[in-house]
C-alpha cells in the first residue's frame, strides 16, 4: 500500500486492491430485464408460457435439487407455482423468463430435492441459479416485512413486477431497501491479520472486523469508526476490494482492507468478546488445532481473508 495514502479517520482518497471475483451471491448470467417489468401484455405472456420457470421462496428458503458435487433450483412451471407476491427476475440469452414467488414451497418431486437457504446453497449453485435464488430471497424478504405505507399505514400492493410498492391511499412508491455495511480485514506492518470473536458467537469462530454504515457517513469513515470503536486500533490506506449482496434480510457488504495505525487491542467488551493479530503460519496451525474456525466460503469475509492468506484457506467452517 502506498505511504501517502491518507488516513481513513478523515478519509478523501479510497485506494482500489485487487478486486474479488467469484464471490458466491455476485453472481448471475440473467438478464434482469428492467425495462419487461411494466410491461404487462409481455407479463402476462410470459407467465403463461410452459417453458418459463418459476422458483419460490418461503421464508428464505428455495427448492434445491442436491448431486454429490453440486446443487441446482428446482423450479416450477408457472401452472404449478404457489399463490403469493410474483416478481421478475429476467431472461436468458435463449428468451426464456424467470420469476420468483413469495409463497408457500411446492412440494418436493423427488429423493434429491429438499429446502434449503442461500447461504446454505449458494456456493453450490451455478452463475445463472446463484444470481437468479440471490436477487429472489431479497424481493421476497422485503415483500413479507414491507406491507404498509410509511407515510400513513395503509397495505401497499405490489407495482414493476415485484420491484417496488405502491400506496394505494397516498400514491407513495416505495422500493426494496438495502443496507450498505462495511467489512473489513485490518493488518500490521508484520502483515498480520487482525480477527476477531463476536460476543455473540460461539468460542473459536472469528472473522474480520464489519458493520453498518451510518446516515451521513461514508463507507471509508465507517471503517475507520468500526475498527476503533470495537478494537480501539486507528487505521489508514482504506482499499476497497469488492461487493456482494447478503440479503439476509437486506444487507450490501462492501469489501476493505486497511493498515493499522498500531497493535494495542482494546475490544469494546460490548459487541467483540476477542480479538487477536495472526501471522499465515500462526491462522494455520490455529486452524489445524481446531482453536480457531473462520467464516465459510460463502460469505465475503473468507473470500477477503483467503485473499490476504495466499491460498485456500485451511479449517473447517
Amino acid at each position: 500500500m502506498p505511504d501517502h495514502a491518507e488516513p481513513a479517520s478523515s478519509p478523501g482518497l479510497l485506494l482500489t486492491g485487487p478486486a474479488l471475483t467469484g464471490l458466491a451471491l455476485a453472481r448471475g448470467d440473467v438478464d434482469r430485464a428492467g425495462h419487461r417489468r411494466v410491461d404487462e401484455s409481455w407479463l402476462e405472456a410470459a407467465w403463461a408460457d410452459p417453458a418459463t420457470r418459476v422458483v419460490a421462496v418461503e421464508r428464505g428458503q428455495a427448492l434445491v435439487e442436491v448431486s454429490d458435487q453440486d446443487a441446482g433450483l428446482a423450479f416450477s412451471a408457472p401452472a404449478q407455482a404457489p399463490d403469493g407476491v410474483r416478481f421478475l427476475l429476467g431472461t436468458d440469452s435463449g428468451g426464456r423468463a424467470y420469476f420468483g414467488v413469495a409463497g408457500p414451497l411446492p412440494a418436493q418431486a423427488g429423493p434429491r430435492i429438499r429446502p434449503a437457504l442461500l447461504r446454505e446453497a449458494g456456493p453450490l449453485l451455478s452463475d445463472r441459479d446463484a444470481g437468479l435464488l440471490t436477487h429472489a430471497v431479497a424481493l421476497a424478504n422485503w415483500h413479507e416485512t414491507f406491507t404498509h405505507c410509511p407515510r400513513c399505514g395503509s397495505p401497499t400492493e405490489p407495482i414493476a413486477s415485484g420491484h417496488a410498492r405502491k400506496c394505494p391511499a397516498d400514491g407513495s412508491e416505495h422500493f426494496p431497501r438495502v443496507d450498505p455495511a462495511m467489512i473489513v480485514l485490518v493488518t500490521d506492518p508484520a502483515d498480520r491479520a487482525l480477527l476477531a470473536r463476536n460476543a455473540l458467537w460461539p468460542q473459536r469462530r472469528v472473522s474480520i472486523l464489519a458493520g453498518f454504515v451510518e446516515a451521513g457517513e461514508s463507507a471509508e469513515q465507517a471503517v475507520a469508526r468500526e475498527v476503533a470503536e470495537e478494537t480501539g486500533i486507528t487505521v489508514s490506506a482504506v482499499t476497497y476490494l469488492g461487493s456482494q449482496p447478503w440479503p439476509m434480510p437486506q444487507s450490501l457488504m462492501l469489501g476493505f482492507r486497511a493498515l493499522a495505525g498500531d497493535t494495542d487491542i482494546r475490544v469494546d467488551a460490548h459487541e467483540i468478546a476477542e480479538a487477536h493479530w495472526f501471522s499465515r503460519a500462526e491462522l494455520a496451525a490455529a486452524t489445524a488445532a481446531g482453536t480457531v474456525r473462520l467464516p465459510p466460503p460463502v460469505s465475503i469475509a473468507h473470500r477477503i481473508i483467503e485473499s490476504w492468506y495466499g491460498s485456500e484457506l485451511p479449517g473447517s467452517w
